[in-house]
């Protein structure tokens, strides 16, 4: 039976407020029900609660517990990857895509709880994650890596102060789809080099991006594999009469998509941005490779 005793819950900035503001305490009150000394994580902007969380692992933690979104789990996975500390994920944001692609519910946070009792009691998974090296920088990453159209939609959004949510995300996609055209990319995938035209492009560890959308149905999170996700050049109407499909994962026998699994892969792109799991990385070229069960998390065991 795994027993932490020692437990940091990390809270993200923005649940301070809001209709998420009670997850976190309530959380907390939980563990310390079950008998966990709980150390309670909590700043006002995220820089500071990546130092207070490495502050706690260097102290020694025996678990650590995000309530958030992607951009927290994305925060935790960076400061455990390579460690014996286990994470727990109870999603409170917008996107949650670690979470559904883990099998912890996302819009129940009791569900999600319970989901963590049981992982405490029987023992953590071990999961893969992705690397990504740019320049002299590197980030790991559970989900997916985007460097196409909607790592440029990612980067219109983020530009926008208002609407909040996925609101804005859904009009960045309008506004940038007026734009749409192909890129020549050099993508060289376990040392072999090629070039290729294509508007969109992903490396998947899981199965979805931007709340929902499964570019990578079959994905699995602990196969010792990366997909890389490609789309061809289309036409406007077409993509946009492809894009819904993406979201139930229908789009996976469409003569424009292929998938392939890999190790490694460099892309390469004039203008294009990185990202993973949300969040920025940074003009390609970038590296990215997959370090098999690297992570250990607080969840379902694999089906």
């Amino acid at each position: 039976m795994f027993t932490p005793r020692h437990i940091a819950v990390a809270i993200n900035p923005a649940a301070s407020f809001g209709k998420t503001r009670a997850v976190g305490p309530s959380v907390i009150t939980a563990l310390e029900g079950r008998g966990a000394t709980v150390l309670r994580l909590q700043e006002p902007n995220i820089e500071l609660l990546r130092l207070s969380v490495d502050a706690a692992i260097s102290q020694g933690i025996d678990a650590l517990v995000v309530v958030g979104g992607d951009g927290m789990v994305s925060l935790a996975v960076n400061a455990l990857a390579g460690t014996a500390i286990p994470l727990g994920i109870i999603p409170s944001g917008t996107g949650n895509d670690a979470a559904r692609g883990l099998g912890i519910p996302f819009r129940d946070t009791d569900a999600a709880v319970q989901v963590l009792w049981t992982a405490l009691d029987e023992g953590p998974r071990a999961i893969d994650v992705g690397l990504v090296r740019h320049g002299l920088h590197t980030t790991w990453f559970v989900g997916i890596l985007s460097a196409g159209f909607d790592a440029i939609v990612n980067e219109r959004a983020n530009a926008w102060a208002w609407p909040r949510g996925k609101s804005r995300y859904t009009l960045a996609l309008l506004r940038e789809l007026v734009f749409l055209k192909p890129r020549r990319y050099s993508i060289t995938v376990d040392g072999v080099t090629r070039q290729q035209d294509a508007v969109l492009i992903a490396v998947a560890n899981n199965v979805s991006l931007g709340g929902g959308m499964a570019v990578v149905p079959h994905a699995k999170i602990d196969d010792g594999k990366l997909d890389l996700f490609v789309v061809a050049p289309v036409s406007r109407m077409r993509f946009l009469r492809l894009f819904p499909k993406v979201f139930s994962g229908t789009h996976t026998g469409l003569d424009v998509v292929s998938f392939s699994a890999v190790e490694a892969v460099t892309l390469d792109a004039d203008g294009l941005i990185a990202y993973a799991d949300g969040e920025r990385i940074g003009p390609l070229p970038v590296e990215v490779s997959v370090l098999p069960r690297a992570l250990h998390v607080l969840a379902a065991p694999s089906i």
